[in-house]
């Protein structure tokens, strides 16, 4: 499938947390282009999407490679690299990109410490800009915030040619699962949606995640105060959302 798309891959150097956003005119984006690993780093693959450059980037970065060395190597074993796309962080915050020559145009990346942001098929460069200058401008901010910000800023530039579809924000902390994963897989604005899914998530959803077990932890009850949340209706919850009985 051709993903033609803008995301941002990144890394918070105090917390180490590591993420994707990304967006495009394509349903259910979050499955196909974002994938992360706790500690070892984060990569969207669009365009003509290989899912395997980001599985095995990662599985090398995973065995001691750089994020360069990395995507070197998985690049090397594609006959049709000049049709992809994807950006790479690692675990230390080195960061490198790849835009093949048959991309659809607009398309180009942008790479600095700790983040790469990328695109294909969008109106112009302003878009990449827009977004660079977003996470640049929100580094004392989280890592999920500043993901957000960033990716609303490109569509706000123009984002992809054709229009808007879906959208996703994925990030990774301390453990194997996600501190955060969150899909609009068809919406007119999903960026703006997925804005709002997030409002929403970050009252009532990290409140259950941050309580959930940890490798090398004892297991602990839920917080009283989140167990009485979650057995509220949603409408009645911080931040609402839902459906009651």
């Amino acid at each position: 499938m051709q993903l033609n798309t803008f995301s941002i891959v990144a890394r918070c150097p105090r917390s180490g947390m590591l993420g994707v956003a990304v967006s495009t005119a394509v349903p259910a984006v979050g499955a196909l282009c974002p994938y992360v690993k706790t500690g070892v780093g984060a990569v969207s693959t669009q365009s003509w999407v290989n899912p395997y450059l980001a599985i095995d980037a990662l599985r090398l970065m995973e065995a001691g490679l750089e994020a360069s060395a990395a995507l070197d190597r998985v690049l090397a074993d594609d006959d049709a690299k000049g049709l992809r796309q994807i950006g790479v962080v690692d675990a230390a915050g080195r960061s490198v990109a790849w835009t093949g020559g048959g991309c659809t145009p607009w398309h180009g990346h942008i790479t600095e410490r700790d983040v790469a942001i990328q695109g294909n098929m969008l109106v112009g460069e302003a878009t990449l800009s827009a977004m660079a200058e977003a996470f640049r401008r929100s580094e004392s901010l989280d890592l999920a915030e500043r993901l957000l910000l960033a990716l609303e800023a490109g569509q706000a530039a123009g984002g992809d040619k054709r229009g808007k579809q879906s959208a996703a924000l994925r990030v990774h902390h301390t453990e194997d699962y996600p501190w955060l994963d969150l899909r609009v897989d068809e919406h007119r604005y999903p960026v703006a949606e997925l804005r709002r899914v997030y409002t929403i998530a970050r009252l009532q959803l990290l409140p259950f995640v941050e309580g959930m077990p940890k490798r090398g932890a004892a297991a602990g009850a839920l917080p009283g105060p989140v167990e009485d949340m979650l057995l509220t209706p949603p409408p009645f919850r911080p931040g609402g959302g839902g459906s009651a009985p």
